[in-house]
């Protein structure tokens, strides 16, 4: 009988725990994810308690509060701070999001923080991107023309042979709900299609950036960006698990525009 087993050095343990002052009125504790890739020892899981009357009331804000004040060690990544950047993607109680759009008040009891599923963890919540961005760059995720080259005007308009590439307004709203996707790969970190075959199906998040191309009526390679999709694993390793539409922090549908996407190649 084949026994299926985690790794010993997989196993988390239980970390240090730093208390709040006991006049503190409003408490609430946070476990963080806590891994060195430089020591032999396996992860834990640290446990603080903030006061939530001198935090901000997002996930993100208790983070900072955390290295701020009470452990400088404490490792993460963020930047914008308002849902633009994707830079603070993690596992919330469970649930991949962006930490700086996850409220505190939305989770009742004890938030447990992971880094994201499936990526290799560099240290603490950080974890390598470095294939989603390759298989992002795969897609060619810019503007092309046939006959020649796109070329970004002077006051920062998309031209192409000294004019402008107009759309109605039909056609700018094809990109209404698909432009937005920041590439936090929260819904990549979510699809156990890409924790099985990661290394060769694109994933839910590039995927939904390859169909933003396919539909912007300024662009002329719509064969050939459906051609290099047309794969058994690319695309049709999505098994339409919707994990990644109930996971994404933007509110999009990246299963709908894997769909999409699989209807052109019927269609043509």
């Amino acid at each position: 009988m084949v026994e299926l087993r985690l790794p010993k050095n997989s196993k988390v343990k239980a970390g240090k725990r730093l208390l709040a002052p006991p006049d503190v009125k409003r408490v609430k504790e946070i476990h963080i994810y806590r891994f060195e890739p430089e020591d032999a020892q396996n992860p834990r899981l640290d446990r603080y308690q903030i006061d939530l009357d001198q935090c901000g009331s997002k996930v993100l804000d208790a983070i900072i509060k955390i290295k701020d004040e009470l452990d400088p060690t404490v490792t993460f990544r963020r930047s914008c701070r308002e849902g633009v950047c994707g830079s603070c993607a993690m596992n919330i109680n469970g649930k991949n999001t962006l930490a700086c759009l996850a409220a505190i008040a939305d989770y009742p009891a004890v938030i447990r923080i992971y880094p994201l599923p499936h990526l290799k963890v560099i240290k603490d919540l950080v974890v390598d991107m470095t294939l989603i961005y390759q298989q992002y760059a795969s897609i060619k995720p810019w503007l092309q023309k046939n006959n020649s080259e796109a070329l970004r005007g002077a006051e920062g308009s998309v031209a192409s042979g000294g004019r402008e590439q107009l759309q109605s307004i039909d056609e700018r709203k094809q990109l209404d709900g698909v432009y937005e996707c920041v590439m936090c790969a929260c819904c990549s970190a979510s699809c156990p299609s890409y924790w099985w075959n990661g290394d060769r199906y694109l994933g839910p998040a590039v995927l939904l950036q390859a169909y933003r191309w396919l539909v912007d009526s300024r662009d002329d390679q719509k064969d050939q960006r459906l051609d290099a999709l047309d794969d058994a694993f690319k695309l049709y390793r999505c098994h339409t698990i919707m994990n990644c539409t109930d996971t994404c922090p933007k509110g999009l549908n990246p299963a709908k525009a894997i769909a999409e996407i699989k209807k052109m190649l019927v269609q043509r």
